[in-house]
């Protein structure tokens, strides 16, 4: 599947099929990776090792998206409010981060796939941060697919640093009040060159957003699986590709079965 980018305001649907399904896939799926810490629970486990699990679960996802031929696979890792969890486990995470960014090169490299990290970088530890900037100046011309890291990332907090942007270009006279539109805020998201999630991913059975893309999923379709991030392999990711390529997308309008008789 050509790597074709939509601009985020594009809400037109997905028309590439890929097999074995015979149906439309997504060009964007983002996940939220639910359930690290109720996984090592149930598995007698430190939560350590849960979070470990979950990023082997990554590598498993990264591999099936680029192989269904997705334009983008975005994941939510780590927001803007996971920063008030105990601090050794905050440094845990960072350390995992740099561990996925060391070993996966070759992968990324091997597969054609681009790394991004969105969010507010600023706030991550100096070698955290220096990871990911080596890795996505690595894989800068990779062009198969995109895979986006949410790190330190916050959907209101995506908003107000748009908000922000676009005063800031009001305030000085390249923009009055009245040329702000849905677009406008948009382009000035984090997310600004890759198109609207097609089908949000949850696991770990949660019914929340939890503060991921606010602005970007007003028309994606959701799945919940009920198993924790560290069960979700292959196969899951498959059947929540298969749902979503038999449900009627329609965006505000009707589809076939409701256009009424003429």
């Amino acid at each position: 599947m050509a790597n074709k980018t939509r601009g985020m305001s594009d809400t037109s649907p997905a028309t590439s099929t890929a097999e074995p399904f015979g149906l439309r896939v997504p060009r964007h799926v983002a996940i939220i990776m639910d359930g690290n810490g109720r996984w090592a629970q149930r598995q007698g486990l430190a939560r350590s090792a849960g979070h470990k699990a979950g990023a082997r679960a990554v590598r498993k996802v990264v591999t099936r998206a680029r192989e269904r031929g997705l334009d983008c696979l975005t994941l939510y890792a780590f927001s803007a409010q996971n920063w008030g969890r105990p601090h050794e486990e905050v440094e845990q995470l960072m350390a995992l981060l740099v561990e996925f960014c060391e070993q996966e090169h070759d992968l990324l490299m091997d597969k054609n796939i681009r790394f991004r990290v969105i969010g507010e970088r600023s706030r991550l530890p100096s070698d955290a941060r220096m990871a990911a900037e080596l890795l996505e100046d690595a894989t800068r011309n990779n062009s198969a697919m995109q895979l986006i890291i949410a790190l330190s990332y916050g959907g209101r907090e995506e908003i107000a640093f748009a908000a922000r942007a676009i005063a800031a270009e009001v305030a000085a006279g390249r923009m009055t009040p009245e040329e702000v539109t849905a677009e406008t805020i948009s382009a000035h998201l984090w997310t600004h060159d890759v198109p609207d999630p097609d089908l949000v991913i949850r696991t770990s059975g949660e019914l929340r957003v939890s503060n991921f893309l606010l602005w970007q999923i007003a028309y994606a379709e959701f799945y919940i699986d009920p198993c924790c991030w560290p069960d979700f392999d292959e196969a899951s990711f498959d059947r929540a590709l298969q749902d979503y390529g038999l449900r009627d997308r329609r965006f505000g309008g009707l589809s076939a079965s409701d256009e009424e008789p003429r």
